[in-house]
């Protein structure tokens, strides 16, 4: 299984990563929203870890254009966020997280 982990705290997304190469899946991982996006329209993803607060691009967002194209629209995406106001979950479900 291969996921795309975008999480711009360099310390947690080393950690995320390391945890998940340790038991068995192949993650690239980027520090912004953007590089994410380009990596996600080259590479073929089975999961994607996103979080919210990013620089050049936002979680949300991509999220958001990752479920409007149909060749990407069934790939699970799961929100990694301190947000945790009832507006924040709203947003992440109607974004297609």
């Amino acid at each position: 299984m291969k996921i795309l982990l975008a999480e711009d705290h360099d310390n947690l997304r080393e950690i995320i990563e390391d945890y998940l190469v340790v038991h068995g899946y192949v993650v690239e991982s980027f520090d912004n929203g953007e590089d994410a996006y380009y990596s996600f329209l080259t590479e073929s993803y089975d999961l994607v870890l996103l979080d919210v607060m990013m620089p050049k691009m936002d979680g949300f967002t991509l999220c958001r254009q990752l479920k409007e194209d149909v060749r990407t629209s069934h790939i699970p995406i799961i929100l990694l966020t301190a947000k945790d106001s009832l507006q924040d979950k709203e947003e992440g479900y109607e974004v297609g997280a």
